[in-house]
């Protein structure tokens, strides 16, 4: 069995952005595929991706992925690709119309969530979000310790 968290429907965890359930409000989610180049593939695999800083913008009726680490190919030529380059997303027309109008005028943003493989394909699930203030985390850290209490009050009358 491999080392690395498989879910039910049989998708490999890449890399995952923790970050963004404490820093913003999530409003949509959306799969999208990303186009990579081949010295890519095995640190994807290997998983050295890291999407902490990465954000998502549209440009010229596309989106592109920015600030996102896959580290180097220790077995590829002179021509190993950029760590830090920015990527092509692969979305429906209709979705980066829509999704770039609310980001243009409502304040949102569009953040990468997790990474992860879907048939041998690479697959980002991005988000649309809008960022929370320092009070509204403190109320998620209050909201998160009294569950983690209320359970292992639970857990010891069992």
């Amino acid at each position: 069995m491999s080392s690395k968290k498989q879910s039910a429907e049989g998708s490999k965890l890449i890399a995952a952005n923790k970050k963004a359930h404490f820093d913003y409000f999530i409003m949509e989610k959306l799969e999208v595929g990303i186009e990579l180049r081949g010295s890519e593939l095995r640190p994807c695999r290997e998983g050295r991706v890291n999407l902490k800083d990465a954000y998502v913008d549209e440009e010229n009726g596309q989106f592109w992925l920015y600030d996102v680490h896959i580290g180097s190919n220790p077995f590829s030529n002179r021509n190993d690709h950029e760590p830090e380059r920015k990527r092509r997303l692969l979305a429906h027309k209709s979705q980066i119309i829509k999704w770039g109008q609310k980001v243009k005028t409502s304040g949102m943003t569009i953040v990468p969530l997790r990474m992860y493989f879907t048939d041998g394909k690479v697959k980002l699930e991005i988000a649309l979000v809008k960022g929370k203030a320092q009070y509204d985390k403190r109320d998620a850290i209050a909201k998160k310790d009294a569950k983690r209490d209320l359970e292992r009050e639970l857990g010891g009358r069992r």
